[in-house]
């Protein structure tokens, strides 16, 4: 797996011919693999959250790629590519608000119009191996940058999922909590359970407890009474997509976490690749933010616990202003206090 230390999960694997994908809705009573055998499927997985996370997405649309190229090569190896494009785009579209993917879309495009007279599987293949393998080593990258601006002893809070389940591996956030443990810095985690989808209280303390790296799940809405208690030394999260300000759209929940930190003077950190930053998009009100079933809210699992008749309103990111940032930790480098020009300034290096 790895050398490194808390580094012992892997979700998305590609065997043979196809995909291998932790299902993530079970988890964490079972750890079960789908298979994935197309593009459809694939589609499937990411629309229906047995896959999620902005990175890991992208890199299921990666493979989601290959798979339908496998496909649509052997129905028609002369004109394989228009009915490829076709499937590209839908995966693309499965989850509008992470702009993973429609990075991984151009990156796989890009290699399509770069091949020659070689099969189109052996080269998307390769991309994909290559998009998997960068962001695993990217994440390391984060962890080792991240981890400095952490103290010995500290209290984390951290929102939603962002471990090896949301990433190729290690993971963003999480993966810079796994650095900092690394070097003893970790005294607790304090993990938002993170409603509706509760991937706080199912997958992080699955991980976190897996990987023996010490913590507390807390209810969302109890992470400003316990920074202002002292419990707290700073809050580190994820993004789904980062708008050319330095403003992040991330997990609903996330906004609120970053006015408790500001109100209580605690460093609030975003940890993300330089692939989920999107130059197109000026700012964070103009991120597409994605509304889910009202079903996600009025019920948990397949038991409702809501009012009969009630109704639910389920945005399921928001965004949080570039000055309520303190620092955006890359893979190329961090960016502390974010704007449009320092933005613009890391991607220019990159």
């Amino acid at each position: 797996m790895s050398d490194k230390a808390f580094d012992s999960i892997r979700a998305i694997r590609w065997v043979d011919d196809h995909l291998q994908l932790l299902d993530q809705r079970l988890l964490p009573n079972e750890e079960i693999f789908l298979d994935i055998y197309s593009a459809r499927e694939a589609q499937d997985a990411i629309r229906n959250m047995a896959v999620r996370g902005a990175p890991a997405i992208g890199i299921t649309v990666a493979y989601g790629a290959v798979l339908s190229v496998q496909y649509q090569f052997e129905q028609n190896p002369q004109n394989w590519h228009e009915a490829w494009t076709e499937d590209l785009q839908r995966l693309g579209d499965a989850r509008p608000t992470a702009v993973n993917a429609v990075w991984a879309v151009k990156q796989m495009q890009k290699v399509a119009g770069e091949i020659g007279n070689e099969s189109p599987v052996a080269a998307l293949l390769q991309a994909a191996r290559a998009m998997h393998q960068n962001d695993v080593e990217g994440n390391y990258r984060m962890g080792e940058l991240g981890q400095a601006l952490l103290h010995k002893n500290s209290s984390v809070i951290t929102h939603c999922n962002t471990g090896a389940l949301a990433t190729g591996g290690y993971g963003t956030a999480l993966g810079v909590i796994r650095a900092a443990a690394e070097q003893g810095k970790i005294e607790e985690v304090l993990a938002d359970e993170t409603r509706p989808w509760l991937q706080g209280s199912r997958l992080t303390a699955w991980e976190l407890e897996k990987e023996g790296i010490p913590s507390r799940l807390i209810a969302d809405s109890a992470a400003a009474s316990l920074m202002r208690q002292g419990k707290a030394d700073c809050a580190i999260v994820g993004a789904d997509r980062i708008a050319a300000n330095g403003d992040v759209a991330n997990k609903i929940g996330t906004y609120s976490l970053a006015v408790s930190a500001k109100a209580h003077s605690i460093p609030f950190y975003v940890a993300a690749p330089v692939s989920t930053i999107d130059m197109v998009t000026a700012r964070g009100d103009d991120i597409k933010i994605e509304i889910r079933a009202e079903q996600e809210l009025l019920q948990v699992g397949e038991r409702r616990i809501a009012a009969p008749g009630a109704r639910a309103y389920n945005p399921v990111f928001d965004v949080t202003p570039a000055e309520l940032i303190d620092a955006i930790i890359t893979d190329k480098g961090i960016v502390n206090n974010p704007n449009t020009e320092k933005i613009r300034k890391l991607m220019s290096d990159v």
